[in-house]
């Protein structure tokens, strides 16, 4: 089986020690295409440092919403690095990861939503698919994606399996991302929302470091245990894991790697 990472994060320090035996115990593992989505500035830069060195990788630019700055002034400053990282790199493939994060900060709900909406401006600007983070704050996510149009679609990703975002997301045309919150034995939502979501509109994720599946849960995630999203997915669709497999790897090449070139003269 090939596998298709559509979220990760190798850029992550948690990486710093051994990134080059993980990219090669993943491609090994048959993931043969991933994306390094970026979270800042900074970190968007590591991502295309990385995807620049090895063929397979691909990297994404955005803002998450944690690391939006204080001030509306300095985000205009950082939302016109990332665009100017994107004109840059031909391996850059999507704006993200953006969206919205009531979890750790609800002082700056506005200032998120201007940096998310934004975002999506310049994805839609650069012809560009977005990945969409959001924690605690599906009401005003749904808002937002029923207010501002998305011309090249994006993914939720690592989906909250909540139905009113799924129908919503699906509504706006987006793909709906599934990671290892799929095989949790608490995620009591998951066949039902999995249930919802039609095969062509499917892509699965690690968010590596982070949301290691079972029976693995609880260490360091990588790309190499897509295969237990997979499985499990191809268990709540009645599939076996070879057609799973195949699919959600067409789904994202299709989304993140589609021959429309982004606009490299705004």
């Amino acid at each position: 089986m090939e596998f298709f990472d559509t979220h990760m994060h190798l850029d992550d320090n948690k990486f710093d020690l051994d990134r080059e035996e993980v990219i090669e115990k993943i491609w090994s593992a048959g993931v043969t295409k991933c994306i390094n989505m970026g979270c800042n500035v900074k970190s968007s830069q590591k991502a295309i440092a990385i995807a620049q060195k090895h063929d397979f990788i691909y990297a994404a630019c955005g803002l998450h919403p944690e690391d939006i700055p204080q001030t509306e002034e300095e985000l205009w400053k950082t939302i016109a690095k990332i665009k100017e990282l994107v004109l840059q790199n031909k391996k850059v493939v999507a704006i993200g990861e953006i969206g919205l994060d009531y979890y750790w900060r609800q002082d700056n709900k506005e200032l998120q939503k201007t940096a998310f909406e934004k975002q999506i401006e310049l994805a839609n600007q650069l012809n560009l698919p977005i990945s969409i983070h959001t924690r605690d704050s599906i009401d005003d996510t749904i808002a937002i994606l029923r207010k501002m149009p998305i011309k090249k679609s994006g993914v939720l990703h690592c989906c909250p399996f909540n139905p009113e975002l799924v129908k919503q997301g699906l509504k706006a045309g987006l793909y709906i991302g599934f990671g290892g919150t799929t095989t949790f034995k608490n995620s009591k939502n998951a066949p039902k929302i999995v249930e919802m979501v039609p095969l062509e509109k499917i892509l699965i994720e690690t968010d590596a470091p982070y949301l290691a599946p079972e029976p693995v849960r609880g260490t360091r995630n990588d790309s190499s245990n897509l295969k237990y999203v997979v499985q499990k997915l191809a268990e709540f669709k009645n599939l076996e894991p070879e057609q799973m497999a195949k699919i959600t790897y067409e789904n994202a090449e299709k989304l993140f790697l589609g021959t429309e070139e982004k606009n490299i003269f705004l």
